[in-house]
């Protein structure tokens, strides 16, 4: 059990109750427990392939390389509609997730499943975007990275792309990438400031340093 998680739970400022249930299931299944993009994040041998926490609306857990789960049911969702690899499954009390348990583990054992035999989730080009080759490797290279990138706006993909093109040579081009991965694992876009005010839909007076 990992410290930084404790004083998550300890702090949630919602899903006192469930948060803790997520938690246990996938310590059960053996998975080592860290604290990663602020949340509890679980990973086997290494691999991280599951991230718990909540929004407003629900509790969830999500799996990296959902999309290869069988999930004969239909119970997992995207988390955006650019989402290729990431697939969650959400709660709204106790009982759902309690309910819903020999389900979760079998997804669990399944998602360990899946990173033992090194199955790879194949990233399509966006329609409108015609992504360079040095993003596409880092996806490729970065599961991480590459559900963070998925999960962002199409505005936000775009304004990354735009200033990762940009570079005339690749090497400038990886280094770009490279430099800006820490805020798109976070969630922000190429002009988010710091304040998140960007992120959440709202306005900056500009009086925030950004984040670049």
């Amino acid at each position: 059990m990992n410290p930084d998680v404790d004083s998550f739970m300890k702090n949630a400022k919602q899903w006192h109750d469930e948060l803790p249930i997520l938690r246990s299931i996938l310590l059960d299944c053996g998975l080592t427990e860290e604290y990663k993009w602020k949340r509890p994040c679980y990973s086997f041998k290494g691999k991280k392939i599951i991230i718990i926490g909540g929004f407003k609306s629900c509790v969830f857990i999500s799996f990296f390389k959902g999309v290869l789960l069988q999930d004969e049911r239909g119970l997992l969702t995207q988390p955006g509609e650019n989402s290729q690899s990431t697939r969650m499954l959400k709660f709204n009390n106790t009982k759902e997730i309690e309910d819903l348990m020999p389900i979760i583990q079998a997804y669990v054992f399944e998602s360990i499943e899946i990173e033992k035999t090194g199955q790879k989730v194949e990233m399509t080009k966006s329609p409108n975007l015609d992504f360079t080759e040095e993003l596409l490797e880092k996806m490729s290279a970065d599961s991480e990275f590459k559900t963070a990138f998925e999960s962002l706006t199409p505005g936000r993909q775009r304004g990354y792309h735009l200033y990762f093109s940009a570079a005339k040579q690749p090497k400038n081009r990886v280094d770009r990438i490279e430099k800006y991965a820490p805020r798109i694992l976070d969630g922000f876009g190429f002009h988010d400031c710091v304040c998140g005010l960007s992120k959440r839909g709202g306005t900056c007076d500009g009086s925030h340093k950004q984040l670049h």
